[in-house]
């Protein structure tokens, strides 16, 4: 048995169009062999369900670097305890509430004076021209709850300020690919570790994969038994990864995404 947890942006999804094409292969691979794949991302809800429903995936997922995890009704033959329960999901969150991180963060950039722009402060237009969304698509990144994508265009003094001042009120900062994340100290790893304890109850030797590209995939990458990390589009990699039995991607996005997926099921014994 393989499970498979994977980002999205620069991974499954190439980063400039958002396209998974070049990934049908693996993704045609995964449907054969009924692997659950997990998506594991920053996007939110609304985002990942659009994205879900376009790939037929009816597998649980993690929105906003693991503010929310997101279960099928019924997809797990136990109780699951979890935060509550809407017309179609199980719901575990371990995020802040979302007005909480952009009031703290308008109230810190206006008394330091940071170079820094909250994604909730941004325009439709403004999403799209930066991130090559639709704005049907930026609408929908714009619904969040956990997590406060940012703009940070200041020196290296101005980001340990920017540190200091969101630990001391418990919060965390990570990088991500086009934007910086402020959240709670939930992350990636937190949530799919959750998961992976769930998932072991039905498949204690399942090979549990994970894809990602990002400094925000690391924890969850290390939590994993067979980790990918993905180079980025300039091809260089994450800079100080240090987990142990780490695969390097020989290509960015979907198409190594793909190849990688293609390696790891070609290794049979884990299949039924």
């Amino acid at each position: 048995m393989i499970i498979i947890f994977t980002d999205l942006d620069g991974t499954l999804l190439d980063s400039e169009r958002y396209s998974y094409e070049p990934a049908l292969e693996a993704l045609k691979e995964i449907s054969v062999h009924h692997i659950p794949l997990v998506i594991v991302s920053s996007k939110t809800k609304k985002e990942i369900e659009f994205i879900r429903n376009d790939l037929e995936n009816d597998h649980p997922f993690v929105s906003e670097n693991g503010g929310g995890i997101f279960i099928p009704d019924g997809y797990f033959p136990f109780p699951v305890d979890c935060s509550g329960l809407t017309e179609r999901y199980l719901v575990i969150e371990s995020g802040i509430p979302y007005t909480r991180l952009t009031e703290f963060f308008d109230g810190i950039a206006r008394e330091h004076a940071l170079p820094v722009r909250g994604f909730h402060s941004l325009s439709l237009e403004e999403i799209s021209g930066i991130t090559g969304l639709s704005i049907n698509l930026s609408a929908m990144a714009k619904e969040r709850e956990y997590d406060e994508p940012f703009l940070f265009n200041g020196d290296h003094a101005q980001w340990k300020m920017l540190e200091k001042l969101t630990e001391s009120e418990g919060f965390t900062l990570t990088r991500g690919g086009k934007f910086n994340h402020l959240s709670g100290t939930h992350n990636k790893g937190t949530a799919v570790r959750t998961l992976i304890t769930l998932y072991r109850r039905l498949h204690p030797e399942a090979l549990i994969a994970g894809l990602g590209d990002a400094a925000n995939d690391l924890p969850f990458l290390r939590m994993v038994d067979y980790p990918v990390l993905l180079p980025k589009a300039d091809g260089t990699y994450e800079p100080g990864v240090d987990i142990s039995k780490l695969h390097r991607a020989s290509q960015p996005g979907p198409a190594g995404w793909s190849r990688a997926v293609l390696e790891l099921i070609s290794r049979e014994r884990y299949l039924p």
